[in-house]
């Protein structure tokens, strides 16, 4: 799988301030079937917060809906809509 370059380039955006996994939440992680989603750890080792790691995405959006704080958001590209 190619890895994601950067956040801004990747169909999964996770919000930074909504997302609660510095509180043990990994729903968004546990829930992507292609596994692509990792929890960023702080220097301590300790989680952060969710990101896309891998840019292969199948746009299923269980991320998306099943996340307690709204804080993933799929961008699905035009021709899917």
């Amino acid at each position: 799988m190619p890895l994601a370059q950067t956040p801004t380039i990747v169909p999964v955006v996770v919000d930074d301030a909504l997302c609660i996994a510095d509180k043990g939440c990994t729903v968004c992680v546990d829930v992507c079937p292609l596994d692509v989603l990792r929890i960023v750890e702080g220097p301590d080792g300790s989680p952060v917060t969710a990101h896309m790691k891998y840019d292969e995405c199948w746009y299923c959006m269980p991320c998306e809906a099943d996340c307690p704080t709204g804080a993933v958001t799929v961008n699905l590209p035009f021709l899917l809509k």
